[in-house]
């Protein structure tokens, strides 16, 4: 599969408005290890190839475990993951798989079990900033991988 167009090229930009917001919902409250489970769980739910590859590669230079990277598709049959990583990936997929009546109270109630009312609005809008890449990349088509070395992802070491 050959990526489409360069969407960097063509509208820069917005392009950097979307980096820029990106940047933004990097909270330190959630954590690195959060936020890389939440955009691997989207990009999987999306067929995102090229944020899947990004994401399992950051995690893993985090140090992330290589089994929880396998687990996350599975992570409500997986004992791998707290309660409080376990409310974040349901968040994240009420998010990205809207359903017609929307995000169920039950859902919520757990969420907020777990995380702030603060940290419910910046993992909303970390989901908001992963689904808007995963959507991008899958339109146009872009290659995993193909920025590695400009996004330092050339030193994760992958078995």
């Amino acid at each position: 599969m050959t990526q489409r167009l360069d969407y960097q090229q063509q509208s820069p930009e917005l392009f950097k408005k979307l980096v820029d917001f990106s940047m933004a919902t990097k909270k330190p409250s959630l954590g690195h290890t959060l936020l890389d489970l939440v955009n691997i769980r989207a990009s999987q739910l999306n067929g995102c190839g090229f944020c899947l590859d990004m994401h399992v590669k950051e995690a893993t230079i985090r140090g992330e475990r290589q089994l929880r990277l396998h687990h996350v598709a599975i992570w409500r049959e997986s004992t791998l993951f707290a309660p409080r990583e376990r409310a974040a990936l349901a968040w994240t997929e009420a998010l990205t798989q809207l359903s017609p009546q929307g995000v169920p109270d039950e859902l919520y109630d757990r969420v907020r079990t777990q995380l702030s009312e603060q940290e419910i609005v910046e993992l909303t809008y970390a989901v908001m900033t992963i689904n808007a890449w995963n959507r991008i990349n899958v339109a146009f088509r872009a290659t995993p991988g193909s920025h590695d070395k400009a996004f330092g992802l050339d030193k994760a070491q992958l078995a």
